[in-house]
Order: C-alpha cells, then sequence, then structure tokens
C-alpha cells in the first residue's frame, strides 16, 4: 500500500523526502564529495556568473557603445550584453568547457557522463541559462534546470 511518507509533498519543504538522494550533492551522480570533479557549489557559481555579466557589460560597452549600469538606462540596447553573454558561453563552454567567470572560481561545465559537453548540449544550455529562470531552479544535487535540461553539470577544477 503506497503511504503519503512515500510520495513526499511540497508543502513538507526540501529534505523532507527521503528518495536514497545521497548525503552530499552529486553522490547520485557518481561523484566525488569534495575536490576535483565535486559539483560546484552555488556560491562559486553565482560569482563565476558575476564575473562573466561584469566582462560582457564591459565589453558590451567597449564594442558597442551600451551605457554601463547605473549611468543612464540602457533601454533596448541592453539586450547587447545578453547576447554577448550568449556568444562567451557559446564559444567558451564549446571549445574550453568553462567561461572565463567559471575558470576564475574553479568550475567546468561537463557532461553527466564526465566526458565534455557536446555542442548540443552547450547550445540548450546556453539558450536555457539566457532566458534566466531555468538557472534559479535546481535539485538536490544543486544542478540548475538548464543544466538538466543540457544533459550537463558544473564541477570543480
Amino acid at each position: 500500500m503506497v503511504d503519503r511518507k512515500d510520495i513526499g509533498s511540497w508543502l513538507e519543504g526540501p529534505g523532507a523526502r527521503t528518495d536514497g538522494g545521497g548525503d552530499y550533492p552529486g553522490q547520485r551522480l557518481g561523484m566525488p564529495r569534495e575536490g576535483s570533479g565535486a559539483i560546484g557549489r552555488f556560491g562559486r557559481r553565482v560569482l563565476g556568473v558575476l564575473v562573466d555579466w561584469t566582462l560582457c557589460t564591459l565589453i558590451a560597452y567597449g564594442l558597442f557603445g551600451v551605457p554601463l549600469p547605473f549611468t543612464e538606462l540602457a533601454g533596448a540596447r541592453g539586450w547587447v550584453v545578453l547576447l554577448v553573454f550568449a556568444v562567451e558561453n557559446l564559444l567558451l563552454v564549446g571549445t574550453l568547457g568553462f567561461t572565463i567567470g567559471h575558470r576564475v572560481v574553479g568550475l567546468r561545465v561537463r557532461s553527466i557522463s564526465g566526458a565534455p559537453a557536446k555542442p548540443v548540449q552547450v547550445v540548450v544550455r546556453t539558450a536555457l541559462l539566457c532566458l534566466f529562470l531555468p538557472a534559479t531552479f535546481w535539485d538536490h544535487d544543486g544542478r540548475g534546470l538548464h543544466d538538466k535540461a543540457a544533459g550537463t553539470v558544473i564541477v570543480r577544477l
């Protein structure tokens, strides 16, 4: 017989279900708890994105004259920064496996199998990352919805 405890509920909050998810993020995926190859934690990922976004803003300002934040409203030209961000992710993650921000904080994007991310995975991940919303939701392992959809994971170098 199925019991309510077997199903769990969003009302119980995170971590209430005992689904064998593991003791630490990445255990279900066969990743180590710490060190190289471990899941990249939230703080590092946020810092990496902030570094990337700042660099992309400066590039957009230098190449296209997009106003810097807080100097004036960017308006429609603010989309240029997002485009630069997308191009940076496509080129750098697709070739090197990390963006400049990822490298600064010691992270790398890998396929869930541990191999480098495939071009299709990079395109899907970048498109969803640029939508922002999928990146704000993540699972027990700390993977954002954009990474889950693409079949990728951010790991420590």
